[in-house]
C-alpha cells in the first residue's frame, strides 16, 4: 500500500464520521421543532375550542333569560287582559288616520287603564305615540271603547287645553305620568291594540 492510498482512506473514513452524525442530529433537530411546535399548536387550539365553548353557553344563557323573562311578562298580560297583541305604525298620522290603520288590522287604538299597563306601553316604546284616549265629543274623555276615562297618567299640567282633544303617550317623559293632549291633527305614531 502506498501512503497516497492510507492518506485517501483515512480522509474517507473521517468524511463518513463527519458527515454522518451530522446529518443525523440536524434531522432530530428538525424533529423535535416540528413536535414541540405540533404541542403549542394543540394547545392553542384548545385553548381557543375552550374559549369559544364559554361564549357559547354565556350566549345560550343570555338568550334562555330573554326569552324567559319575555314569555312571563306576555303570560302576565295573558292573565290580566287575556290574550293581548301590541304594534305600532311605522308612519306618523293624525290621531283618526291612526284608529283607521289600527282597524285595518283588526286592532284599535291601545287603551290604558292601569298603572300596570301604562308602565310597560312605556317601557318598550320610543317614539311619541296616539292612545285611544279623545274628547272628541267635547264632553268627556273616552277611550275607542266608548268607557270613560277612570283613571289618567297625565303629565304635570295636562290636560290644558280645549283645542287639544285627542291623546298622546311621549316615553322621553316619566314612564308613568307621560300623557298629554294634542290636537287631532297633529301627525305621530300610534300604537295599536288586539
Amino acid at each position: 500500500m502506498d501512503l497516497e492510498d492510507i492518506y485517501v482512506n483515512v480522509k474517507n473514513d473521517d468524511m463518513k464520521d463527519i458527515t454522518g452524525p451530522r446529518t443525523q442530529n440536524h434531522s432530530q433537530d428538525e424533529g423535535k421543532d416540528g413536535k414541540c411546535r405540533g404541542r403549542r399548536c394543540l394547545v392553542l387550539m384548545t385553548v381557543c375550542l375552550g374559549l369559544i365553548c364559554v361564549l357559547l353557553l354565556v350566549f345560550i344563557t343570555l338568550q334562555h333569560i330573554t326569552i324567559t323573562d319575555l314569555k312571563e311578562t306576555n303570560e302576565k298580560l295573558k292573565k290580566d287582559y287575556g290574550q293581548v297583541f301590541f304594534s305600532m305604525s311605522n308612519e306618523e298620522m293624525s290621531w283618526n288616520d291612526s284608529r283607521q290603520y289600527c282597524r285595518d288590522r283588526g286592532a284599535d287604538l291601545v287603551i290604558i287603564n292601569t298603572e300596570e299597563k301604562q308602565k310597560f306601553i312605556s317601557s318598550f316604546i320610543k317614539h311619541r305615540v296616539w292612545i285611544g284616549l279623545s274628547d272628541e265629543n267635547k264632553v268627556n274623555l273616552t277611550w275607542v271603547d266608548n268607557s270613560p276615562l277612570k283613571q289618567g297618567f297625565w303629565e304635570t299640567g295636562e290636560p290644558n287645553s280645549s283645542d287639544e282633544n285627542c291623546i298622546e303617550l311621549d316615553p322621553g317623559r316619566d314612564p308613568v305620568n307621560n300623557w298629554n293632549d294634542l290636537p287631532c291633527s297633529w301627525k305621530i305614531k300610534c300604537i295599536c291594540e288586539k
